[in-house]
């Protein structure tokens, strides 16, 4: 990527992105990549188990010091230490935990992207078989030219199909989209 700031397509960009470009260089330096990834993915999958944690990280009602003393907590509970600990607790000091989410989501792009993979979303209209994930991965895989991240999304209001969605690319292959466009062709006729 080119220095600057370019407008070259990424998906790492504002405080999000600064953050997690910084905790990726020293991730990186300390060779821990992938465990700051694992305990980051263990701090996400609390926030979205906890209302009360969405509260605290949200609400700029708690003050720094509150913040910091709660996720220095969680994250003592959760076994949770090293790069990642300090740099969540770094985080609540700055009073920035209402952007976490999308720092952890800009450091799973940085990981990916250095390890070559491409993100991918899913969506269908049920819960996939093994096979089917199986069958999508290794299409998605073939069409990108890399290795694939895939995220199921599941959304009954799409009624069949699948929605892809890959870096800027999205396949909308869904009975919805369909069927709304035989309605469409129906009142031009008529």
């Amino acid at each position: 990527m080119a220095q600057g700031g370019s407008q070259e397509q990424s998906p790492v960009s504002g405080v999000a992105g600064r953050y997690a470009t910084a905790l990726f260089e020293l991730a990186t330096e300390a060779k821990t990549v992938d465990a700051v990834a694992t305990d980051l993915d263990s701090f996400s999958a609390m926030i979205a188990e906890s209302a009360d944690l969405r509260r605290l990280i949200g609400s700029p009602a708690f003050s720094a010091q509150d913040q910091v003393a709660a996720v220095n907590a969680l994250l003592a509970k959760a076994g949770i230490a090293g790069l990642a600990a300090n740099f969540i607790g770094l985080v609540a000091s700055k009073r920035r935990l209402f952007a976490l989410p999308g720092m952890i989501r800009a450091y799973r792009a940085k990981v990916a992207e250095a390890k070559g993979i491409v993100s991918a979303e899913v969506t269908l209209a049920e819960e996939p078989s093994a096979a089917q994930l199986k069958d999508i991965t290794a299409t998605l895989k073939d069409v990108a030219g890399q290795d694939v991240a895939l995220s199921v999304k599941i959304d009954p209001a799409i009624i069949g199909g699948l929605v892809v969605k890959m870096g800027s690319r999205m396949v909308d292959a869904s009975l919805k989209t369909k069927l709304n466009s035989i309605r469409l062709a129906m009142k031009e006729v008529g």
